[in-house]
């Protein structure tokens, strides 16, 4: 019961937004942009003849391909410039002169180098998910409280010890807000790639309903469908927080 008191007040917005929406086009007149329900139908037929379950398919695979590959370096390279300062001075300026670049920016060198393939959403997703996570977790390993290094000195406990037990630990919750933060931009990335250099995914079917005959109810089926997902993973991503092995560093609030 709590849990469905929570969730009434957003639930009562979106029935608001969606009850304005259907009453603007109706008076409107709008013979283009659809009401609600032109929406709903819309997304049946993608439903019913496949094509939605092909393009969400294809847009989840670049991002799960680009996202590990980013995590795989991140993470460790974010450990080790955290830790060894001189890693830190010699890396951090390189990462900061980057990551204010707009991922949007980097898809013509994409094209250049990979093609017009998967391979270039996919460098896109791993070149803009990467800088997120390692400036979280190298700031993550830089805000270990001192204690828990004192403790495992006292107990001199080897070097493996002391990153796998403490300094890990430490670090995860900033790791994961770096990961939060780098799927959401992953996810933005690759629908925007596949507006330009590809033939399937969501990007695509949204660029490709409005140019075959307007189809403006796909376009907005869509749209919805990208932010629904992105938000089930934020949830998946937000579901990491709550292990007990993230949540020993902070006192936790329910």
């Amino acid at each position: 019961m709590t849990r469905i008191k929570q969730i009434l007040p957003s639930v009562a917005v979106i029935s608001l937004l969606i009850a304005v929406w259907w009453a603007v086009v109706v008076a409107s007149g709008s013979v283009i942009f659809p009401t609600p329900w032109q929406v709903v139908t819309g997304t049946l037929e993608l439903i019913e003849d496949g094509t939605l379950w092909r393009h969400i398919g294809a847009s989840l695979l670049r991002v799960g391909a680009g996202f590990l590959l980013a995590v795989a370096l991140a993470l460790p390279l974010g450990l080790w410039m955290g830790w060894v300062r001189g890693a830190f001075v010699t890396l951090n300026p390189l990462f900061q002169i980057l990551r204010p670049i707009s991922p949007i920016a980097w898809i013509p060198i994409a094209i250049l180098w990979f093609g017009v393939g998967n391979a270039s959403p996919i460098y896109l997703i791993f070149i803009s998910s990467l800088f997120p996570m390692i400036v979280q977790t190298t700031a993550g390993v830089h805000t270990i409280e001192r204690r828990y290094l004192w403790a495992a000195e006292n107990f001199t406990v080897s070097r493996y010890t002391l990153f796998s037990q403490v300094v890990i630990p430490a670090v995860l919750p900033q790791m994961i807000v770096g990961m939060r933060v780098g799927l959401g931009v992953a996810w933005l990335v690759v629908v925007a790639a596949e507006m330009i250099a590809l033939r399937s995914g969501l990007g695509y079917l949204i660029i490709d309903s409005r140019n075959a005959g307007n189809r403006y109810d796909l376009v907005i089926a869509g749209m919805i469908i990208i932010g629904l997902i992105g938000l089930m993973l934020d949830g998946a991503m937000r579901l990491l927080e709550g292990l007990k092995l993230v949540r020993w560093r902070y006192a936790h609030k329910d």
